[in-house]
Protein backbone atom coordinates (compact mmCIF):
# COMPACT_ATOMS: atom_id res chain seq x y z
CA UNK A 1 0.00 0.00 0.00
CA UNK A 2 1.10 3.41 -0.77
CA UNK A 3 -0.08 6.92 1.14
CA UNK A 4 -0.75 8.00 -3.08
CA UNK A 5 -3.57 5.18 -3.33
CA UNK A 6 -4.54 5.31 0.23
CA UNK A 7 -5.55 9.18 -0.17
CA UNK A 8 -7.10 8.27 -3.75
CA UNK A 9 -9.69 6.22 -2.09
CA UNK A 10 -9.97 7.85 0.53
CA UNK A 11 -11.71 11.25 -1.63
CA UNK A 12 -13.35 8.35 -4.27
CA UNK A 13 -16.95 8.67 -3.24
CA UNK A 14 -17.41 4.76 -3.32
CA UNK A 15 -15.14 4.28 -1.43
CA UNK A 16 -14.54 7.15 1.22
CA UNK A 17 -16.84 6.13 3.87
CA UNK A 18 -15.31 2.45 4.66
CA UNK A 19 -13.95 2.04 7.59
CA UNK A 20 -9.86 2.66 8.40
CA UNK A 21 -8.66 -1.07 7.93
CA UNK A 22 -11.06 -2.26 4.55
CA UNK A 23 -9.48 0.98 3.07
CA UNK A 24 -6.23 -0.01 3.67
CA UNK A 25 -6.92 -3.48 2.63
CA UNK A 26 -8.35 -2.11 -0.86
CA UNK A 27 -5.53 0.38 -1.48
CA UNK A 28 -3.07 -2.32 -1.28
CA UNK A 29 -4.90 -3.92 -4.27
CA UNK A 30 -5.40 -0.78 -6.17
CA UNK A 31 -2.85 -0.73 -9.27
CA UNK A 32 -2.59 2.95 -11.06
CA UNK A 33 -3.05 3.42 -14.69
CA UNK A 34 -2.54 6.02 -17.02
CA UNK A 35 -4.65 6.72 -20.18
CA UNK A 36 -4.44 9.21 -22.87
CA UNK A 37 -6.72 11.33 -24.14
CA UNK A 38 -8.75 9.73 -26.71
CA UNK A 39 -7.75 6.27 -25.99
CA UNK A 40 -10.39 3.72 -25.09
CA UNK A 41 -10.33 2.26 -21.63
CA UNK A 42 -12.85 -0.89 -21.89
CA UNK A 43 -15.48 -1.57 -24.71
CA UNK A 44 -18.50 -3.22 -24.69
CA UNK A 45 -17.73 -6.85 -24.88
CA UNK A 46 -14.96 -6.77 -23.31
CA UNK A 47 -14.28 -8.82 -20.04
CA UNK A 48 -15.65 -7.28 -16.74
CA UNK A 49 -12.51 -8.25 -14.96
CA UNK A 50 -11.42 -4.85 -12.82
CA UNK A 51 -13.64 -2.03 -11.35
CA UNK A 52 -11.61 1.08 -11.70
CA UNK A 53 -12.07 4.41 -9.96
CA UNK A 54 -11.45 8.10 -11.10
CA UNK A 55 -8.03 9.98 -10.05
CA UNK A 56 -8.00 12.80 -12.47
CA UNK A 57 -9.29 13.72 -15.65
CA UNK A 58 -13.05 12.87 -17.64
CA UNK A 59 -13.89 9.43 -19.22
CA UNK A 60 -17.21 9.23 -21.45
CA UNK A 61 -19.25 6.28 -20.60
CA UNK A 62 -21.30 5.53 -24.05
CA UNK A 63 -23.41 2.70 -25.77
CA UNK A 64 -23.44 1.31 -29.54
CA UNK A 65 -27.04 0.89 -30.68
CA UNK A 66 -28.11 -1.82 -32.86
CA UNK A 67 -27.50 0.78 -35.48
CA UNK A 68 -24.45 1.17 -34.66
CA UNK A 69 -25.56 4.78 -33.12
CA UNK A 70 -22.76 5.96 -30.64
CA UNK A 71 -24.82 7.25 -27.74
CA UNK A 72 -23.33 8.67 -24.69
CA UNK A 73 -24.45 7.99 -21.21
CA UNK A 74 -22.74 9.76 -18.90
CA UNK A 75 -19.76 11.79 -18.04
CA UNK A 76 -17.17 11.15 -15.01
CA UNK A 77 -14.99 13.15 -13.41
CA UNK A 78 -12.39 12.61 -10.01
CA UNK A 79 -13.77 10.74 -7.66
CA UNK A 80 -16.20 8.48 -9.85
CA UNK A 81 -16.12 4.91 -10.15
CA UNK A 82 -17.20 2.84 -12.61
CA UNK A 83 -17.13 -0.36 -14.60
CA UNK A 84 -19.23 -1.81 -11.31
CA UNK A 85 -21.55 -3.40 -12.85
CA UNK A 86 -19.51 -5.98 -15.08
CA UNK A 87 -17.20 -6.56 -12.22
CA UNK A 88 -19.81 -7.33 -9.96
CA UNK A 89 -21.87 -10.58 -11.87
CA UNK A 90 -18.37 -11.37 -14.17
CA UNK A 91 -19.89 -10.57 -17.45
CA UNK A 92 -19.09 -8.73 -20.35
CA UNK A 93 -18.74 -4.81 -20.48
CA UNK A 94 -22.44 -3.11 -21.11
CA UNK A 95 -20.51 0.25 -22.20
CA UNK A 96 -17.73 1.88 -23.34
CA UNK A 97 -15.29 4.28 -21.51
CA UNK A 98 -13.15 6.70 -23.06
CA UNK A 99 -10.54 9.26 -22.36
CA UNK A 100 -11.89 12.47 -22.87
CA UNK A 101 -8.64 14.15 -21.31
CA UNK A 102 -5.44 12.81 -19.97
CA UNK A 103 -6.73 10.40 -17.18
CA UNK A 104 -5.46 8.68 -14.01
CA UNK A 105 -7.20 5.56 -12.76
CA UNK A 106 -7.00 3.49 -10.12
CA UNK A 107 -7.74 -0.16 -11.11
CA UNK A 108 -8.93 -3.42 -8.78
CA UNK A 109 -9.12 -6.73 -10.46
CA UNK A 110 -12.33 -8.33 -9.87
CA UNK A 111 -10.85 -11.44 -8.06
CA UNK A 112 -9.03 -9.47 -5.93
CA UNK A 113 -11.91 -7.49 -5.09
CA UNK A 114 -14.21 -10.73 -4.59
CA UNK A 115 -12.02 -11.93 -2.15
CA UNK A 116 -12.25 -8.91 -0.04
CA UNK A 117 -16.24 -8.71 -0.12
CA UNK A 118 -15.93 -12.20 1.74
CA UNK A 119 -14.31 -11.03 3.83
CA UNK A 120 -15.33 -6.86 4.31
CA UNK A 121 -19.56 -7.73 4.28
CA UNK A 122 -19.67 -3.29 4.73
CA UNK A 123 -17.72 -3.12 1.06
CA UNK A 124 -20.27 -5.03 0.15
CA UNK A 125 -23.36 -2.86 1.58
CA UNK A 126 -21.09 0.25 -0.41
CA UNK A 127 -21.23 -1.63 -3.89
CA UNK A 128 -24.89 -2.54 -3.46
CA UNK A 129 -25.55 1.38 -2.71
CA UNK A 130 -23.67 2.53 -5.76
CA UNK A 131 -25.76 0.41 -7.83
CA UNK A 132 -29.16 1.47 -7.11
CA UNK A 133 -27.74 4.84 -7.45
CA UNK A 134 -27.12 3.34 -11.01
CA UNK A 135 -30.77 2.13 -11.73
CA UNK A 136 -32.11 5.69 -10.48
CA UNK A 137 -30.05 7.07 -12.79
CA UNK A 138 -30.47 4.94 -15.35
CA UNK A 139 -34.48 4.78 -14.56
CA UNK A 140 -34.11 8.69 -15.25
CA UNK A 141 -32.70 8.84 -18.46
CA UNK A 142 -35.58 6.14 -19.95
CA UNK A 143 -38.31 8.28 -18.09
CA UNK A 144 -36.04 11.55 -19.53
CA UNK A 145 -36.53 9.95 -23.18
CA UNK A 146 -39.86 8.79 -23.04
CA UNK A 147 -41.56 12.18 -21.22
CA UNK A 148 -39.42 15.25 -22.05
CA UNK A 149 -39.73 16.99 -25.26
CA UNK A 150 -36.37 17.86 -26.36
CA UNK A 151 -36.01 21.54 -25.54
CA UNK A 152 -36.90 20.25 -21.59
CA UNK A 153 -34.10 17.19 -21.88
CA UNK A 154 -31.42 19.65 -23.53
CA UNK A 155 -31.99 21.81 -20.69
CA UNK A 156 -32.24 19.10 -17.48
CA UNK A 157 -28.98 17.79 -19.52
CA UNK A 158 -27.47 21.30 -19.64
CA UNK A 159 -28.59 22.05 -15.79
CA UNK A 160 -27.16 19.03 -14.45
CA UNK A 161 -24.09 18.76 -16.25
CA UNK A 162 -23.24 22.28 -15.37
CA UNK A 163 -23.70 21.75 -11.82
CA UNK A 164 -21.58 18.61 -11.76
CA UNK A 165 -19.00 19.47 -14.25
CA UNK A 166 -19.08 23.17 -14.98
CA UNK A 167 -16.40 26.13 -13.76
CA UNK A 168 -17.32 28.93 -12.73
CA UNK A 169 -16.34 32.21 -14.70
CA UNK A 170 -17.57 35.34 -15.28
CA UNK A 171 -21.14 35.14 -16.42
CA UNK A 172 -21.97 31.56 -15.35
CA UNK A 173 -20.87 28.17 -15.57
CA UNK A 174 -18.91 27.24 -18.49
CA UNK A 175 -18.98 23.60 -19.68
CA UNK A 176 -16.22 22.77 -21.76
CA UNK A 177 -18.14 20.41 -24.24
CA UNK A 178 -19.13 20.44 -28.49
CA UNK A 179 -22.50 20.92 -29.69
CA UNK A 180 -22.06 17.15 -31.43
CA UNK A 181 -21.20 15.76 -27.67
CA UNK A 182 -24.11 17.24 -26.47
CA UNK A 183 -26.26 15.93 -29.29
CA UNK A 184 -24.80 12.33 -28.91
CA UNK A 185 -26.21 12.53 -24.83
CA UNK A 186 -29.35 13.03 -26.44
CA UNK A 187 -29.19 10.93 -29.56
CA UNK A 188 -30.26 13.80 -31.72
CA UNK A 189 -28.52 15.57 -34.50
CA UNK A 190 -25.75 18.67 -33.79
CA UNK A 191 -28.15 21.07 -36.12
CA UNK A 192 -31.04 20.07 -33.88
CA UNK A 193 -28.78 21.26 -30.81
CA UNK A 194 -27.39 24.08 -32.26
CA UNK A 195 -30.89 25.50 -33.16
CA UNK A 196 -32.46 25.10 -29.73
CA UNK A 197 -29.03 26.63 -28.29
CA UNK A 198 -29.77 29.65 -30.50
CA UNK A 199 -33.05 30.39 -29.07
CA UNK A 200 -31.51 30.21 -25.83
CA UNK A 201 -28.59 32.41 -26.57
CA UNK A 202 -30.88 35.40 -27.64
CA UNK A 203 -32.55 35.07 -24.63
CA UNK A 204 -29.34 35.27 -22.46
CA UNK A 205 -29.80 32.20 -20.99
CA UNK A 206 -26.59 30.37 -22.06
CA UNK A 207 -23.78 31.53 -24.19
CA UNK A 208 -22.62 29.30 -27.41
CA UNK A 209 -18.91 29.22 -28.24
CA UNK A 210 -16.67 26.73 -29.68
CA UNK A 211 -16.33 23.62 -27.84
CA UNK A 212 -17.87 25.09 -24.87
CA UNK A 213 -21.32 26.34 -23.63
CA UNK A 214 -21.45 28.82 -20.81
CA UNK A 215 -24.94 28.34 -18.54
CA UNK A 216 -25.47 32.11 -17.58
CA UNK A 217 -28.96 31.22 -16.53
CA UNK A 218 -29.73 27.90 -14.89
CA UNK A 219 -33.29 28.99 -13.20
CA UNK A 220 -34.73 29.64 -17.24
CA UNK A 221 -33.16 26.43 -18.22
CA UNK A 222 -34.82 25.10 -15.23
CA UNK A 223 -38.12 26.31 -16.10
CA UNK A 224 -38.50 24.80 -19.55
CA UNK A 225 -38.14 21.59 -17.82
Amino acid sequence: MTLTARAVLKANRLFRDLPDPTLDQLAGLAVRRSVKRGQRIFAEGDPGDSLMGLISGQVRISATTPAGQEVFLNLLESGDSFGEIAVLDGNARTANAEAVTDVELFVVRRVDLMALIGREPRLAAELISLLCKRLRWTSDLIEEAAVLSLPARLARRLVKMAEEHGSSVAGGLELRISQAELAGFLSVSRQVVNQQLQVWQRKGWVEVGRGRVLVKDAKGLAAVV
